[in-house]
């Protein structure tokens, strides 16, 4: 019936009256302006021109739905052209009652009623959407380090600027200033004069770091990563990581350095006895500490650069280095071990060859037994502990690889004392026979074992280097954490996966009961203060700004509640390091 107001910017509620019977209109309308003429009652608005004709006493209007209704009468035309204007009125409400005539001389009017109509209208209120743009920074956060890197601005200039306390995103601290980036902004113009200034200036920047990375990668290793460390210190960096240090003095590192150095002892004496013996036996032996020898150092490599801290190419750093040194070193025993000592074993079955004393390669061979069942029993002894550490059993532990280093020195350590008691035992036979073959089945029988070995170890590595999920009890434990939280109403799409060394990245869907965020918020503000907020809100725009002050402090209440949600989680379950948790 009134399309005009549905254009209205802000909340209106009207109300208009006719009395149709009477000739003189005492209070037709109640508007900002109103003139009667010629029987029409016509209402001026500042914004739109409305135009209401009350000559019958038949009505036509139109709502919201597109609905239509009327009543007899010759002058429903003008109402159905006042009801044709552009828009839809939002929120009609039609209403009539009876009430007497208004006293007063009346105006002759061709309406013949003998009652009042009285018409309400309600127009719902709509604040009018704020177009933002594709891109909007005006009130984005950005940390101090960022500010000077990004806009070649000295700590002197952020101290004059508007200092805002923020929720850290970091473990080890409750919060950490940031800047207005529209303040830092306008600061850097200030600073440098023009936009031309600042991107000369950033150029300058970018030049000095590649500066800095070719100096970085010349000879002098020790100065350069001092520079660099002085580089990152001005220009910023991600977040400063505890580096590991002394690697190989306890855990892992440890057993490695152990079976590097008898491992090479043992190739070594294995060697000479194989130049004295010419035994199949004994050159596969050698061959078998070579490859343990190589492949340890190259796990030694693998636990050293995964201890590097993490940098932005790199966010979740180099643990799979691991892994990775794991599996080549599977393959290297598949194709260095396996591969020479059936080589080795076929070519004595085809070309046999007669065998020298074997009392050195005895001696060479016991001493071998000994000293790698030593470092079999410290492989054995850290597994243990660590299966201890995780309320695993020492078959879960080494099955799922929680420690691919150590696994690996277990495995070959293993093999290498069942590969000596196999190769001695073929020698007797040699010995006592005076048949060469025996050796040679000897060569073939440890060149099966390593096979095995590296087979083992190429798949283990190779699913922990997939990402395999963590255990179900673990999950779940997880899993009714969260739902037993007052705060959440579901989880979905739970997914938590081993990175490895002790590492468990963990990530949910969470679907927030938004009423308990919202108490818990109340529970913290004085109810008094805000209901004298609340009485003193009169217009849309206090109603705005006193939403906007409360929304958004119901949206830092709703992060704080993921941050306590993520630190209980890895207090119960300390293999957690990334948690992930999506708000629905």
């Amino acid at each position: 019936m009134l399309p005009g107001l549905a254009h209205r910017s802000w909340h209106i509620f009207c109300k208009f009256y006719f009395r149709h019977h009477s000739k003189q209109i005492s209070r037709a309308c109640h508007g900002s302006h109103c003139v009667v003429k010629n029987g029409h009652l016509w209402c001026h608005w500042s914004s739109k021109q409305l135009c209401l004709a009350s000559v019958s006493s038949s009505w036509r209007y139109y709502s919201s739905g597109g609905q239509k209704g009327d009543s007899h009468g010759p002058q429903s035309q003008n109402s159905t052209r006042s009801s044709s204007s552009t828009g839809d009125v939002s929120g009609l409400q039609h209403s009539t009652e009876k009430s007497e005539a208004a006293p007063g001389p009346s105006v002759k009017s061709p309406v013949a009623s003998s009652t009042a109509a009285p018409i309400h209208v309600r127009v719902k209120a709509v604040l009018k959407k704020r177009e933002y743009g594709s891109r909007y920074t005006e009130n984005n956060f950005i940390t101090g380090v960022r500010a000077m890197n990004e806009f070649c601005l000295k700590a002197s200039d952020l101290e004059q600027l508007r200092k805002i306390r923020r929720r850290s995103p970091h473990d080890d601290s409750e919060a950490f200033t940031v800047f207005l980036r529209s303040d830092v902004e306008v600061k850097a113009l200030e600073v440098w004069g023009s936009l031309e200034a600042l991107n000369r200036e950033r150029k300058r920047h970018k030049e000095i770091e590649i500066e800095y990375k070719e100096i970085f990668s010349s000879t002098d290793m020790f100065k350069n990563q001092k520079l660099l460390k002085e580089y990152k210190d001005f220009f910023g960096n991600t977040k400063p990581r505890s580096r590991t240090t002394g690697a190989f003095i306890q855990g892992p590192g440890k057993v490695v350095m152990v079976a590097i150095c008898i491992n090479g002892l043992n190739f070594f004496f294995k060697l000479l006895a194989w130049l004295y013996t010419g035994s199949a036996s004994m050159f596969s032996e050698a061959i078998h500490s070579l490859a343990d020898t190589c492949n340890q150092a190259l796990l030694a490599l693998g636990i050293s650069q995964s201890a590097r801290t993490p940098d932005p190419e790199h966010p979740y750093g180099f643990s799979n280095m691991r892994y990775i040194a794991s599996l080549v070193s599977g393959v290297g025993i598949f194709m260095m071990g396996a591969g020479l000592s059936w080589y080795h074993g076929i070519s004595g079955l085809i070309h046999p060859q007669p065998i020298e004393s074997l009392l050195w390669a005895y001696c060479i061979l016991a001493g071998s037994l000994v000293s790698e069942g030593a470092t079999l029993l410290v492989a054995v002894n850290e597994i243990r502990k660590s299966a201890r550490e995780r309320g695993l059993s020492f078959y879960q532990y080494v099955m799922q690889a929680h420690d691919p280093s150590t696994n690996v020195v277990l495995l070959e350590d293993a093999a290498a004392v069942l590969g000596v008691i196999l190769a001695a035992s073929c020698m007797g036979l040699t010995s006592l026979t005076g048949n060469p073959y025996y050796d040679c089945i000897g060569s073939l029988g440890v060149g099966t074992l390593l096979g095995f070995v590296s087979a083992f170890l190429i798949y283990t590595n190779t699913e922990a280097l997939l990402g395999r999920s963590i255990q179900p009890e673990q999950l779940q434990r997880l899993t009714e954490l969260l739902e037993s939280d007052p705060s959440v109403r579901a989880i979905h799409d739970v997914k938590a996966t081993d990175m490895g060394m002790s590492k468990v990245r963990f990530k949910a869907e969470v679907d927030f009961d938004g009423r308990v965020v919202t108490r818990s918020y109340l529970e913290k503000q004085d109810i008094e203060q805000m209901l004298q907020e609340i009485q003193l809100v009169k217009s849309p725009e206090e109603l705005e700004a006193f939403m906007l002050k409360h929304g958004e402090n119901i949206i830092d209440t709703l992060g704080a509640e993921v941050d306590r949600l993520e630190k209980e989680l890895k207090q119960l379950n300390p293999e957690l390091r990334h948690v992930d948790l999506e708000i629905l």
